[in-house]
């Protein structure tokens, strides 16, 4: 018999402080940056971007550390696992996930490797470039997976971003066969549609029986099946995941759960700022619902919500009582 879970949601990937800065077309071109996407460079090309940069804002980030935290935000109970080192920026990432009231105790690296950054480039059409310094982020090992916490936890969020380091994937590996041994759930974001280019073969895998619930958007469900048209996409993608939340930008999102095909309407914030963090807080919004008892029309339209409060702003986390935000729309 399961016991009764402790933790709703513990997430599992980078730890990362975001440094965001404003940027045009042509920085990104003179910097060769892949606009609107997200590329792993080295440490010398993270000094050479950040000397370039303008003005930035540092922010705890990282993907599934994201998610954790607008799962707090809201109110639920939350974990994270992921590395950092025992300097500036470390110490600037456990803070901020703690004063959320997030529990972290992974140990911190004992290598000579920085905390990880990712700077961020925003236009002014609110796309978000992204170069990534894994730094000892990708030194997450199955040791720092501890089981109990696996257990106690309603559901195991997992970043595609953390496929690359081999030790990762042992430890998300280990996390799943954890969390499926205790009746947990298991969920995974496909974070960027470079990670899925990469790896398309292994996630299509792992959304056919090993995830419960998958989170995708429209560029990493068409790469995932090489699909034409997004319709074919889901139509594919349909019957092989219990639950599978494809979200669409402007357009909303579409969940398909069992029989069930739910079309949800996008949040409209008053203005659009900053895209980064939309994905990680729609996953915020999605799991605290699900995990709180909403059927899941209500848990995508919070997710909607919180993702809607994360892009009106500069940053990847909620600036906003994303509680009251819920309890004002009736959720």
């Amino acid at each position: 018999m399961t016991q009764t879970a402790s933790l709703d949601v513990t997430g599992i990937g980078n730890a990362i402080v975001d440094i965001i800065a404003q940027a045009d077309d042509a920085f990104l071109a003179r910097n060769a940056i892949a606009k609107g996407a997200m590329t792993l460079i080295d440490a010398a090309g993270a000094e050479k971007i950040y000397g370039a940069m303008g003005p930035g804002i540092e922010t705890s980030g990282g993907s599934a550390a994201n998610t954790v935290a607008g799962v707090a935000a809201l109110g639920g109970r939350a974990s994270f696992i992921g590395k950092v080192q025992h300097d500036q920026l470390g110490e600037v990432f456990a803070h901020d996930l703690r004063a959320l009231g997030v529990r972290f105790d992974t140990q911190v690296s004992v290598s000579e490797n920085p905390t990880g950054r990712c700077l961020i480039l925003v236009t002014p059409d609110a796309q978000r470039s992204m170069s990534t310094f894994l730094g000892a982020g990708q030194e997450l090992h199955p040791r720092d997976v501890d089981p109990a916490l696996i257990e106690a936890s309603q559901v195991t969020y997992l970043e595609g971003y953390l496929w690359d380091p081999p030790h990762a994937k042992e430890a998300f590996r280990k996390a799943m066969g954890i969390a499926r041994a205790a009746g947990r759930k298991v969920a995974m974001s496909l974070s960027d549609a470079f990670c899925v280019e990469r790896y398309r073969e292994e996630f299509q895998q792992l959304a056919n029986g090993s995830v419960d619930i998958l989170f995708a958007n429209e560029a990493e469900i068409l790469s995932l099946y090489q699909a034409e048209t997004f319709d074919d996409a889901l139509q594919a993608v349909r019957g092989k995941c219990p639950i599978v939340a494809l979200t669409r930008s402007e357009k909303g999102c579409v969940i398909l759960a069992g029989e069930e095909v739910h079309v949800i309407e996008a949040a409209k914030p008053a203005r659009v700022l900053d895209t980064t963090g939309a994905g990680d807080l729609f996953a915020a919004g999605f799991l605290y619902g699900y995990t709180n008892g909403r059927n899941i029309a209500s848990a995508a339209r919070i997710g909607a919500l919180a993702a809607s409060e994360v892009i009106a702003h500069i940053g990847p986390r909620p600036q906003s009582d994303l509680k009251a935000l819920v309890k004002n729309a009736g959720l």
